[in-house]
């Protein structure tokens, strides 16, 4: 690449942006004749629902992140090799258009994704890349995930949830009852959709629970993975108390009450539910478990803690 290797290291993430950006016009140009179409149709599609709304806040904490990072990833940087870039680039360039032709956005934005991440290796190298592992997957939370996989983890779920509520107020006495996701309490009929289910927080809860993580415990690889395997337990008891709590405000305030603000309130509920749960799981494992939120010691660090 044009920017000298040595100049990067000395540099802050925005000034190495700056340079690079200087140094690589034509570059530069390619990948923003990618980027810009790609961002305009994520924010389009994704950005303006209820799934997608966390978007822009994880574009900005991610960037916040890589540009936190690069100051630990500077000794590593070196440009790495053409026939390496090209082996990655060109695929990813090949297929990016023929998602881009099919309009097909998942694959598009994962695709653009990608080919900035391949630019990104062409100038400071894989392990310099590799230090920075933790930002650049948090940035995939800006793109919007396949439907498919997300229907394939969802749905069951939404059954399940929808059955567990009415079973249990059945139990407590409430004329209800359940046929898959369609709930009936009293005289009022309930349809349990994607949204009222709060499952489109999984994605959310996700990238909140892992941002959380990185900065309480400074990217614990084994830590990162376990809080991240807890969120779709603890998405499911948010999700749960949310579904308890429309049913309940139907039965006693009517459907009208349920839809309304009161409806937007069970969302807060579910989300401030799933958020405590986070804290508490993290404290939890903290009191019973405090080895594994340690760092292990560099080699060769004989340092000991009073």
């Amino acid at each position: 690449m044009a920017t000298d290797a040595s100049l990067i290291k000395q540099k802050t993430f925005p000034q190495t942006v700056i340079a690079w950006l200087s140094a690589n016009p034509l570059l530069v140009a390619g990948i923003l004749s990618v980027m810009i179409p790609t961002m305009i149709v994520v924010a389009n599609e994704s950005w303006s629902t209820e799934q997608g709304a966390h978007g822009p806040i994880v574009l900005a904490t991610g960037l916040w992140l890589l540009g936190r990072e690069w100051v630990r990833a500077r000794p590593f940087f070196k440009p790495a090799p053409g026939i390496l870039v090209a082996a990655a680039f060109v695929p990813l360039l090949f297929l990016y258009f023929v998602s881009r032709v099919s309009h097909i956005v998942e694959t598009e934005s994962f695709l653009m994704y990608g080919l900035v991440v391949a630019t990104l290796f062409s100038f400071i190298g894989w392990r310099a890349l590799k230090s920075m592992w933790f930002p650049l997957i948090y940035l995939l939370f800006v793109l919007p995930p396949p439907e498919t996989l997300v229907a394939m983890v969802t749905n069951p779920l939404k059954i399940y949830l929808s059955q567990g509520a009415v079973h249990l107020l059945y139990i407590l006495g409430y004329p209800v009852a359940a046929a898959g996701v369609t709930i009936q309490v009293g005289q009022y009929q309930l349809l349990v959709a994607d949204a009222c289910a709060g499952l489109n927080s999984l994605i959310s809860l996700s990238a909140i629970s892992l941002f959380y993580v990185y900065l309480r415990h400074h990217a614990n690889v084994r830590y990162a993975l376990l809080m991240f395997l807890m969120v779709v337990p603890v998405a499911a008891f948010a999700n749960f108390v949310r579904i308890l709590l429309l049913v309940l405000l139907t039965y006693h305030g009517g459907e009208a009450a349920a839809q309304g603000f009161l409806h937007d309130f069970a969302g807060m509920t579910m989300f401030l539910t799933a958020l405590v749960t986070i804290f508490a799981i993290d404290h939890l494992i903290g009191m019973i478990w405090p080895a594994l939120k340690r760092k292990k010691a560099p080699a060769g660090d004989t340092a000991t803690t009073a």
